[in-house]
């Protein structure tokens, strides 16, 4: 359960670190990427936020978080000077790839083909018994 202290910190990050990210493209002539920040959570003693990025187009979205990752340092002292008023610290930030809209896509697509898997039960993978 998330107390309302983690939830208003989340959003002060999640706020901020779009803009350091959207910034960031702009600034490293990535045009036409639309980087998302989809979620942040914050453990309960405040020193781990974990931050899930959708990024648009997907082909490059791996070697965009990569980026993202190794250049974790500079995010976080950016974001510490964005919030040095409203954080005493800046949690440490650790990016995963949000693929959420990938997997409601991938379920849309399933839902519309006419090939039902469900009726059509050759169209399923065979289960291998343990």
């Amino acid at each position: 359960m998330e107390t309302q202290r983690q939830r208003k910190i989340a959003g002060v990050i999640q706020k901020d670190i779009v803009a350091i990210l959207q910034k960031a493209a702009i600034e490293g002539g990535l045009r036409g990427i639309l980087i998302s920040v989809s979620k942040v959570s914050v453990t309960t003693d405040l020193s781990i936020a974990k931050v899930y990025i959708s990024i648009f187009p997907t082909e490059q979205a791996k070697e965009l978080l990569e980026g993202i990752k190794s250049n974790q340092p500079l995010i976080k002292h950016e974001l510490a000077q964005r919030t040095r008023n409203q954080l005493r610290r800046v949690p440490e930030l650790l990016f995963y790839l949000d693929d959420s809209l990938d997997y409601i896509e991938k379920i849309e697509k399933s839902l519309k083909r006419e090939e039902n898997p469900i009726e059509n039960r050759d169209l399923l993978p065979r289960r291998k018994k343990s």
